[in-house]
């Protein structure tokens, strides 16, 4: 487990290092055709992509092939919250929709479709099938795999009472999920275009790792400084990620 986290947190150092060539790297972005499903979380990621993007590069909001017919991010929200299935299938929906005009393809999952008692293999193998038929259906696209993000772990008076009750303060088993999930996805699409969202939002600018211990194990959680509320990005969350992503997308084949 300790070498993974260091291979993660080398993963993060040069995923999240300052833009080096900033406009070399929007400039490669911006050059491509990508389509990204999401919700909450997304958003705060393409609000960070939108303030690095500095207007060189196009945004819109569509579904639509018609969104393809010049180069740009173009995002829709796909499924609900607390139903991953249903995002699974719709991201599959929009992709029809589409009509496989998107050079690079991904949507991502969120932390509040994951519980302590998600089924993580049937999750996963739900996920494996889509991605099968998507790329039957659209050979052309380059389908990137997307790890899901995290929480912090409740701490503090709160998450001590809680303990002495019996109970898991807010957000410790649930993580442990999400790196189990993330953990098998990696294994699964080793080799292939995966942006370890996790790995990004458990790593400080320093390079440093956010984890705590359960069951005599490290598991990620997200950088307290990352939030304001637990789980949603602030400012410099945003700012974060949407380094790495950028770089990640430019770095792409």
């Amino acid at each position: 487990m300790l070498r993974l986290h260091a291979l993660l947190v080398c993963y993060a150092l040069a995923s999240m290092s300052a833009l080096a060539a900033p406009d070399e790297t929007l400039a490669r972005v911006a050059e491509r055709r990508i389509f990204f499903g999401h919700q909450s979380v997304g958003s705060n990621l393409l609000e960070g992509v939108a303030t690095l993007g500095r207007g060189k590069l196009v945004i819109t909001e569509s579904r639509s092939a018609e969104a393809f017919t010049k180069p740009g991010l173009v995002h829709t929200f796909v499924g609900s919250n607390d139903a991953p299935l249903t995002k699974i299938a719709d991201f599959e929906k929009a992709m029809d929709e589409v009509g496989g005009k998107a050079e690079v393809a991904f949507f991502k999952l969120c932390y509040v479709d994951f519980t302590d008692t998600t089924d993580v293999d049937a999750l996963l193998a739900a996920y494996g099938a889509a991605m099968t038929r998507l790329r039957e259906k659209h050979p052309t696209t380059t389908f990137v795999h997307v790890t899901a993000p995290l929480t912090l772990v409740q701490s503090g008076p709160k998450a001590f009472l809680k303990r002495l009750m019996g109970n898991a303060p807010w957000g410790e088993r649930e993580n442990a999920v999400r790196h189990r999930y993330n953990e098998q996805l990696r294994a699964k699409y080793k080799g292939e275009p995966v942006f370890d969202l996790a790995a990004v939002e458990s790593t400080r600018s320093d390079g440093t790792a956010q984890t705590y211990e359960l069951g005599g194990k490290a598991v990620p959680a997200l950088v307290p400084g990352f939030t304001d509320d637990g789980g949603h990005l602030n400012a410099a969350g945003q700012k974060h990620v949407a380094e790495a992503l950028l770089r990640f997308l430019a770095q792409l084949p």
